[in-house]
């Protein structure tokens, strides 16, 4: 029997949903009691979650679909394309879904983004909710609307805001999570702390151990103050106009990483880990932070099991090729990098910064 330990909403008007979080939540119908009938439901998952969840949701949708049809992806951020993107719409078609049927991502952010895309284009837009079986899905990509596709040229930057009819975080599948992808996750949760709550941060910091270890008590408190944190950002800025850019605190020096290696040679979360080291630096250098604050996130990165130091992307001119990346990230203006920094712990501005400071940072932050 599952136990919903949390539900947080994300207010958004008549696209207002809720995120569920608890123990066994994925394979009980009860989770799925307030989403509207239809007579056809698509499960879209991967090859790697797949065998170990599908059976169980698929189980658990039977009593709301006449038909459930499934279609697992290949596995990898590699995949987040448009070939692989073309699979869904195929799926869809193949089988006559309509503008009624509902879309289940299950998998982790890749999955998601792929499927919620997917859901926001195919007829303009079928019913999508989200099963997150990574950390980093559960705590950020499954919660707030962004869906999207890679380019060669840059991460995530063919997408729609589309929000989901529900969000499902059962915390039972992180045991199956590899330690690498769960520290992938970590990073996202402590972003949170540095942008909007200190208080979390210093949670984070008393009971990391306790993370990794995979107390249900801390996970369901590290899931819901990270929901809890992202719905309130989303309620006041659901198309990221302005106030939710500071998600991406670390993000524009990690999608560069991303890009710079070659999609999915570094996780999502270990370009973030090491993106947030640089972003507190640049911070640090504007006179905004000091070194102690630096210190504290830096250590508390390593004890997720991330990296500290950002990867040479270019040995000829390192920086160089850093910035090139970064001028195609989606908060560069006119060509313009704009950077997310910490204007005193626990708040976050957008801001430019030269280029030669910039590249002091890379060169200080990379091995």
């Amino acid at each position: 029997m599952s136990q919903i330990d949390q539900a947080v909403t994300i207010e958004l008007a008549e696209r207002s949903y809720r995120i569920l979080i608890g123990d066994g939540l994925l394979a009980d119908a009860a989770s799925y009691a307030g989403l509207p009938r239809a007579s056809t439901a698509l499960i879209v998952s991967n090859t790697t979650v797949a065998p170990l969840y599908a059976d169980a949701l698929r189980e658990a949708l039977a009593g709301r679909y006449t038909q459930i049809h499934e279609l697992h992806l290949p596995d990898g951020e590699e995949h987040k394309n448009w070939q692989t993107l073309q699979l869904i719409f195929d799926s869809l078609l193949s089988n006559t879904c309509d503008r009624k049927t509902t879309v289940f991502a299950l998998g982790g952010g890749v999955v998601g983004d792929m499927t919620g895309f997917a859901a926001a284009s195919y007829m303009r837009g079928v019913p999508f909710v989200q099963v997150p079986t990574t950390l980093l899905a559960q705590v950020d990509s499954s919660v707030g609307g962004k869906t999207a596709i890679n380019h060669p040229l840059g991460k995530n930057m063919i997408g729609a805001f589309y929000q989901p009819q529900l969000v499902v975080c059962d915390l039972a599948v992180l045991d199956t999570l590899p330690a690498r992808e769960f520290s992938a996750g970590l990073a996202e949760v402590i972003k949170y702390g540095p942008i909007s709550d200190m208080a979390f941060f210093d949670w984070l910091e008393r009971n990391m151990d306790a993370l990794i270890a995979h107390d249900r008590d801390a996970l369901a408190h590290a899931v819901r103050r990270s929901c809890e944190i992202k719905a309130w950002v989303v309620g006041q800025d659901e198309k990221e106009t302005g106030l939710r850019a500071i998600l991406n605190f670390g993000h524009t020096f990690g999608h560069a990483i991303e890009a710079g290696m070659g999609y999915g040679v570094w996780l999502h979360g270990e370009g973030v880990g090491a993106g947030m080291v640089m972003a507190a630096e640049l911070s640090r250098r504007l006179g905004l932070v000091d070194g102690e604050f630096v210190a504290r996130l830096n250590l508390l990165i390593q004890r997720a099991g991330l990296p500290t130091k950002g990867p040479i992307l270019d040995a000829a001119d390192n920086a160089g090729r850093y910035l090139e990346l970064m001028r195609i990230d989606k908060k560069s203006e006119a060509g313009e990098i704009r950077f997310v920094v910490i204007d005193g712990p626990g708040k976050a501005a957008v801001r430019a910064a030269p280029d030669s400071l910039v590249r002091e940072v890379i060169d200080a932050c990379c091995a």
